[in-house]
């Protein structure tokens, strides 16, 4: 590596004794390169959480036609390394100190993962860490935990990814960043919007191809640890959704004129207005998805397969509410950071 080469920046650095940063003025970033997206956020720790100080989301389509050959392409390849570096130079920029920088399903499945991995830390500094589908779920429902209702029983979270969907049952959630959720059973789908839709075809997708998706997703859910307690349980549950599918849902079925994070995370969804939002969205044609400015190009050919995997999970696990995310792994890893520095621990931090 050469002297115009970036220095490596490793997947999470310590902050110790030899570093002395102030917790209220440190500096935490949070990368998520999945199967679909590569998503970073920077953040400073406030006296209740943490306000995001920069933030950063592409496409990438790593996993674009991983399924047919088990390899990540180079054309994939060549877009997630672009962005990569664009994250790089912002973490860089802002002089964050302590760092997780996490890849998903497409790397955890590729036979050159590994090789990707090694080509991203020579090319961009970033040391990626390939996280297997515990910590996903894991880092998923840390994320999304503040979102849940503290009067029900509990919370279906649901996070459906490009090339994975994770399915977690949470017992009653406790307020606030300093408890860790409590992870009653879960399950992690080998398929997400990319693979199913890749499976099936995500542009001309008929009312039979829909179904044949969900049909695709329902035996996979009988594996599921304690279905029959949990479906039992369900009435008194609300639904959690964190991924694009939701939020694309959210936006659609309110209209929006562009999509807005302020209104979408934390929005409500009956069961009445997913049916109706979904079947809105069956009728449209690919042209309509480019044009509606809550879908567009990148995603107008995935939305229906996520559709189809919230199907499947609704009609396994009927709740009749669902409270919509537009938050994850990178709000997990934060939070799981800042706890580790204890950050919220003592006097309250200020900005």
């Amino acid at each position: 590596m050469d002297d115009r080469a970036p220095r490596p920046m490793a997947a999470a650095q310590p902050v110790g004794a030899q570093q002395t940063i102030r917790r209220a003025e440190a500096l935490y970033a949070a990368l998520d390169l999945g199967t679909n997206n590569c998503r970073l956020l920077i953040a400073r720790p406030i006296w209740d959480g943490f306000r995001v100080v920069d933030a950063f989301s592409r496409i990438v389509r790593l996993g674009e036609g991983l399924g047919g050959t088990g390899r990540l392409s180079q054309e994939a390849i060549s877009r997630a390394i672009a962005a990569l570096k664009i994250c790089h130079d912002k973490i860089a920029a802002r002089g964050v100190k302590r760092a997780r920088l996490i890849a998903t399903e497409a790397c955890r499945a590729a036979d050159n993962g590994a090789e990707f991995s090694a080509r991203v830390q020579a090319e961009t500094g970033l040391e990626l860490e390939i996280i297997d589908r515990a910590t996903e779920a894991r880092l998923a429902a840390l994320g999304c935990a503040p979102l849940a209702d503290p009067n029900a029983d509990g919370v279906l979270l649901f996070d459906i990814g490009g090339g994975s969907s994770e399915l977690v049952w949470l017992d009653r959630p406790r307020n606030g960043y300093g408890g860790e959720p409590r992870i009653r059973s879960w399950m992690s789908l080998p398929l997400g919007v990319v693979t199913l839709a890749e499976r099936h075809g995500g542009v001309d997708v008929t009312h039979d191809m829909f179904e044949e998706m969900v049909r695709d997703v329902l035996p996979m859910l009988d594996e599921f640890p304690e279905k029959d307690a949990l479906a039992r349980a369900c009435p008194k549950l609300h639904m959690l959704g964190t991924s694009g599918t939701v939020t694309t849902l959210a936006g659609v079925h309110m209209e929006l004129p562009r999509y807005d994070r302020r209104r979408v995370d934390g929005a409500w969804l009956t069961n009445s207005e997913i049916d109706i939002v979904t079947a809105r969205l069956r009728n449209m044609s690919y042209d309509d998805r480019v044009a509606n400015p809550c879908i567009g190009k990148e995603r107008a050919d995935l939305v229906l397969a996520g559709c189809a995997i919230l199907e499947a999970f609704r009609r396994t696990f009927p709740t009749t509410r669902l409270r919509v995310a537009d938050r994850g792994l990178r709000e997990g890893m934060l939070i799981d950071l800042m706890r580790a520095d204890g950050v919220w621990r003592g006097p309250r931090y200020r900005q």
